[in-house]
């Protein structure tokens, strides 16, 4: 505030008549509010609008992290995936639809000699050898250069250009160490960038969110709140997707609501001695695992082919009675039911509303069984950037396709 209007007003409150102190009571509240009261309102002022200002920017980087987590898989396929580079040539990796790696190479695309002959010499037997089905290419460093090179090849196959923010991270991890400890750290980031475009979010979650290039300006924010906030936000979008209790990694699972770092752990250990889960309930074999902890993540954890079908869907235990007593009521068999639109839209909702049940999550679970397992992430799309490689390819009036990342 103004300082001489401020002043007037304290001297309106406490100089009410003229006395013989009141010069003396009069500099006692110049000085008092020069300073004590006017750095203290500053600063309160300062930190309200710092909070205020840094909330908003979290908010950003938060749905900066979702749009990347929840960025459009390509699925179960064989990928050779490159990271590129100039001088050090770029390395080469075939993995299979597991996201195993089975092989891996090097070769030089920037030259003009026997190199180039044979880098795509060992491109084509890849190929030929591993029955690959797409290309992942970092988008880093040579990506562009990279990218045209393997089109001029004419394969016939997909070439995706992958968001490589954060590989290097990965690569020189303990998480990357423990999966690949005989693989160099080269090797282990084109493996990163070959398992995003298969699935983004399985592969994301081993790196501090906070490295996989969320915004500008994001250590000058309010670290443990940012922390709490991009946490919230990966467990988020890991629950949305559900995670497939039979394949996901210890740190895909962790991100579970009610599973941490140690009943992961024994969830990978149980899966490890007892072989595959065959259903849900046998999470609650898993050592540590208790009735709470199964009721918080039960719902996200999916088990394709499971005895039950319902396991396989996003449906919670809990509902299970409901279905099928639904199923009962139309006269048919819970396996007909599910995929079955046109009979879930008949189901009279208000009917089935128990105590522990609202008619919002019953038109969830109506919802999910018309498309059980739904992921809801888009399918990935095959983008091509405009063929610039230089200021005489562009022209006045082009329109050029381009990304936005955040």
């Amino acid at each position: 505030p103004e300082a001489l209007t401020t002043l007037e007003k304290i001297e309106e409150m406490y100089l009410t008549r003229m006395s013989t102190c009141s010069d003396q009571v009069r500099r006692a509240i110049r000085d008092s509010y020069r300073r004590l009261l006017q750095p203290s309102l500053e600063t309160e002022f300062r930190t309200a609008l710092k909070t205020a200002a840094d909330e908003e920017a979290i908010n950003v980087f938060a749905e900066n992290l979702r749009q990347l987590l929840l960025s459009s898989p390509l699925g179960s396929k064989k990928i050779l995936a490159i990271d590129p580079g100039y001088r050090t040539g770029c390395k080469v990796v075939c993995i299979d639809e597991k996201g195993e790696l089975v092989k891996t190479g090097l070769i030089y695309v920037h030259e003009n000699n026997n190199k180039l002959y044979d880098a795509e010499h060992t491109i084509k037997s890849f190929v030929k050898e591993f029955g690959i089905e797409a290309f992942a290419i970092g988008d880093g460093t040579a990506g562009r250069e990279t990218e045209q090179f393997i089109k001029k090849l004419q394969l016939g196959l997909p070439v995706y250009l992958v968001n490589e923010d954060g590989a290097s991270i990965y690569s020189a991890s303990e998480i990357a160490r423990q999966e690949f400890p005989d693989q160099d750290i080269t090797i282990r980031g084109a493996v990163s960038i070959g398992r995003r475009l298969m699935d983004p979010l399985a592969e994301l979650v081993k790196i501090d969110p906070k490295s996989i290039g969320v915004g500008q300006y994001q250590h000058d924010v309010n670290q443990p709140r940012l922390k709490e906030r991009l946490d919230q936000t990966v467990m988020s979008c890991v629950n949305s997707v559900g995670v497939n209790v039979n394949t996901a990694s210890k740190h895909l699972l962790s991100y579970v609501s009610g599973i941490g770092s140690t009943l992961a752990e024994n969830i990978i250990q149980y899966r490890r001695l007892e072989g595959k889960f065959s259903s849900r309930k046998q999470l609650l074999k898993v050592p540590r695992l208790g009735g709470k902890a199964f009721e918080q993540c039960a719902g996200f954890l999916r088990i394709p082919g499971a005895e039950d079908v319902l396991d396989s869907s996003a449906v919670h235990p809990e509902a299970y009675a409901l279905v099928q007593t639904i199923a009962k009521d139309l006269g048919v068999d819970i396996n007909k039911l599910i995929g079955n639109e046109q009979l879930l839209q008949t189901v009279p909702v208000k009917k089935y509303i128990p105590e522990q049940f609202g008619e919002h999550t019953i038109n969830d679970i109506i919802n999910e069984l018309k498309k059980p397992g739904l992921d809801p992430r888009s399918e990935a799309q095959l983008f091509e950037f405009a063929q610039i490689f230089s200021i005489e390819d562009v022209h006045v009036g082009m329109e050029v396709p381009g990304i936005v990342t955040n």
